[in-house]
This record gives C-alpha cells, structure tokens and sequence, in this order.
C-alpha cells in the first residue's frame, strides 16, 4: 500500500518521482541502478510543494507523513516525518528514526540522509546495535556511512562489547564484513578514551581492568577476539594479576605517554609503555578496592539500550 489518507494536490504530481518511487510489481532491468533507487514502500499522507532556501532560492520538496518506510537497496530507513529535497539530494528525518541494513541497526530523533552517498547524520537519543557481534552503543549525535561501514558518536559517546566498555569523546567504529555480515574490527576513541575490561578469572565480586588515555585504538580479529590496543598520551591501566595456577597476586598500575597491548588468540600477552613510564603493584588484598580504579572509571552497564 503506497499510502492512505489525504493527498494535497501537488503531492499528485510527486506521486511518480518521490523518492524514486516505483508501483508494486514494476522491474527494473538493470540490478545496479534498482538497488540505489531510493523506494517509498509506506506512509499515511503524502504531500508536496516548494520552499524558499536562505539563499534566495526556490526548491521543491516531498513530504512523507506517518509510519513512513523508505528502502534503498538492503537499507530500511523508518521514522515519522521524511523530506525530500530531490534537487540538493538531501532527506531530513523527524521522529522515531530507525535506520537498518543486513546487519547494523540505529535509533534516533532527528537526522539526514543522503541517498547518494549512502550516509546521514542522526541527533538526539542515538543508539544502535552490530546485532551479529554483540555490540550495542549510545552517544548524543552520530555520523554514519554505509558504503565504508563506518559509524562515528559524538559527546558522551560510550560502547559495550562482549563484556568491554568503551567510552570517550568520540568514539569511530569500522565494521568489515564476513560472510555477508558485518563486524567490528577497529575502534579508535578520542578525548577521555576509557576500556574497561571483566576480569573473567575473578570467581567473588565483579572486578574490571582498566585503561585510559587522551587516544584509543582498539582491533580484533574475525572472532571478535582482541587483537592490540594502543593508548597515546596520558596512558595508564590497571589489571588483575595471576599466578600460573590462576591464582590472585595482586593488582599492577601502569603508566606512559604510550601503551600498547599484544593480545594472542584473545589473551593479553605483553605490554609496551615508553615515555615517562611507572609502574607500582598492589597487593592482593586491595583487589576490588575503588580507590585504586583509574579516574573516571564508571562501569556503565545499567545504561545498555534496549531494543525492539
């Protein structure tokens, strides 16, 4: 159904053009030229008209009203208000905006898509989800592009991986796709960069190793296992230390202008730190003890969106 509700009499005229819509049932022979084709599936009311820019000049416009679904190749954009300005190839988002391909999911409530570049920016409550890699994120603002498979969050920006939390200024995920779906593989956070780790040998309370810095980044293989992580200006981590037996021995602070991790199949294997570096080890009994957590730590899971 294309719509339902009342047409103003310009949005007659758009019925053929808005956002490149096409009658159920129409083929289009050539494959790649169908799979850009931006296609209004749904929405209660349809209208049309023209509005003056700031620059003087007269542009059309194509309003969807309600429960509006746009798709464009394997993405499906909802939301409740979409504009299209056809001339400057730009489409402004209003409320419950839901934006989603074969694999990465993203909430919002205001935002702008532009189709040809197959990318937007969204505002608000923005949320989104890799669903096939676990990882779930939340910031004030984002910036994606579906072609590079990247998304960026902006203020307030915080990411929860497998038991990993992430957070910072701006945090910058790039997802490669595998068999078809996409997963994370590098994540670079700028200003306040913050990971946080569960130290999944402690058997008692939760405790959580630690690593900060003014810069981030992060990588990890096909399994979405930890490949390195360097931290640049300001470094300092604190984790957990075990004996070969797996045995609690203490806690080890580290600190430097630059720290990087080597991870083999997941597990820490060595730590680099240059520039200005000390080190100090805690004993055991000041293990889950908050007044050596590194500053600004705050385990955030409570904050997890919820999804649909």
């Amino acid at each position: 159904m294309m719509g339902k509700g009342r047409l103003t009499i310009p949005a007659i005229a758009c019925l053929l053009a808005l956002l490149a819509i096409r009658a159920p049932g129409l083929t289009d022979n050539t494959a790649s030229a169908e799979k850009k084709k931006t296609v209004l599936e749904h929405a209660d009311t349809i209208e049309g008209g023209e509005t003056a820019e700031s620059s003087g000049k007269v542009e059309p416009f194509r309003s969807a009203i309600g429960n509006v679904l746009i798709r464009q190749g394997d993405v499906a954009l909802q939301c409740d208000h979409a504009i299209d300005y056809p001339e400057s190839a730009r489409i402004t988002l209003e409320g419950n905006i839901f934006i989603k391909d074969n694999t990465v999911e993203t909430y919002g409530d205001h935002g702008i898509y532009y189709p040809d570049e197959e990318s937007g920016e969204l505002s608000g409550n923005v949320r989104g989800r890799v669903i096939k890699d676990s990882l779930v994120a939340k910031s004030k603002k984002s910036i994606f592009n579906l072609k590079t498979n990247e998304l960026w969050l902006y203020d307030d920006a915080i990411a929860w991986h497998r038991g990993r939390q992430l957070s910072g200024d701006i945090i910058r995920l790039h997802m490669k796709e595998i068999d078809g779906k996409k997963k994370v593989d590098e994540i670079q956070v700028h200003g306040h960069a913050f990971f946080a780790t569960r130290d999944t040998l402690s058997t008692g309370k939760p405790l959580f190793d630690q690593l900060s810095g003014e810069h981030m980044l992060v990588t990890l293989d096909d399994r979405s296992r930890l490949t390195g992580v360097t931290v640049t200006s300001k470094a300092k981590s604190l984790y957990h230390i075990y004996d070969e037996t797996n045995q609690p021995s203490g806690v080890n602070f580290t600190s430097g202008d630059v720290m990087r991790m080597f991870f083999n199949e997941g597990k820490l294997s060595r730590i680099l730190t240059t520039g200005s570096s000390l080190g100090k080890q805690y004993p055991d009994k000041m293990r889950g003890d908050k007044g050596i957590d590194l500053p600004g730590f705050v385990w955030r899971e409570n904050e997890i969106p919820v999804f649909r």
